[in-house]
């Protein structure tokens, strides 16, 4: 079976250290990702100690993985580099706006995917963390992060030391769309969630947070609207802070 048909987003990591010598190769090798015209618009930054696991775990609402892995990986968006090598070659860069942070973020992603993709056939487990999103402004203050870089993802990373059952996915006709998109009628959500919904555990998740459906708990306890308005406001602000944003 492909490795990414048994993928499992790992919480828990043994002991065992991960060497440099295979970090530093999957992260050499994930640089054959994808790139907006070959200019890598993305910088890693690799943190090992306890105590600068310690500074970033508050970015991330302390999740433990965030301390307990012996790796934590923040992939930024970086157009930084790029404008100094263009600064430092009689060049004028212009990258300070929304489009080059897209177009960075993008890199980024990429070469953060490829990278997991990578770990997984090493039997590395890694959790990404939405959270980067969350909490830029600590991350950035963390890290030291010059104006132009901007994180966008975190990747824990170490040797699995739980199994997790496999999480659901939606059928596959639900995210695809022939020739033109074709928008979701309640018939077709009906089909589309009903074994997502009928699952014993999100059935349970539903009964424990006192809600009619599997949706509320998303939309009222989980990503709510208040705190994605809030979120939404500081991620512009981090961005305007980063020099992204007038």
């Amino acid at each position: 079976m492909k490795t990414i048909n048994t993928r499992k987003t790992i919480r828990k990591y043994s002991d065992k250290p991960v060497s440099d010598e295979l970090l530093n190769r999957l992260l050499a090798e994930a640089m054959r990702t994808q790139t907006m015209g070959n200019l890598q618009l993305y910088s890693v930054v690799v943190t090992r100690s306890a105590e600068m696991k310690e500074k970033l775990a508050p970015a991330h609402f302390c999740q433990p993985m965030v301390t307990q892995a012996p790796v934590v990986l923040t992939i930024c968006a970086d157009f930084n580099r790029t404008t100094r090598w263009a600064e430092n070659r009689k060049a004028t860069p212009g990258y300070d706006n929304l489009l080059s942070f897209l177009n960075a973020a993008t890199d980024a992603l990429l070469y953060t995917q490829t990278f997991c993709n990578l770990a997984d056939e090493e039997g590395l487990g890694y959790c990404f963390l939405g959270t980067t999103v969350y909490n830029p402004k600590q991350i950035i203050d963390t890290l030291k992060l010059p104006r132009l870089v901007m994180p966008v993802a975190t990747i824990t990373l170490g040797w699995p030391d739980e199994n997790p059952p496999l999480t659901d996915r939606l059928p596959l006709q639900s995210i695809i769309h022939s020739e033109t998109y074709t928008d979701y009628t309640p018939q077709l959500i009906d089909e589309y969630y009903a074994e997502k919904e009928a699952l014993p555990e999100n059935e349970e998740f539903v009964r424990i947070n006192h809600k009619e459906t599997l949706a509320q708990v998303f939309t009222d306890l989980r990503y709510t609207k208040k705190d994605n308005e809030a979120m939404s406001a500081t991620m512009l602000d981090a961005l305007r802070s980063q020099g992204f944003l007038d």
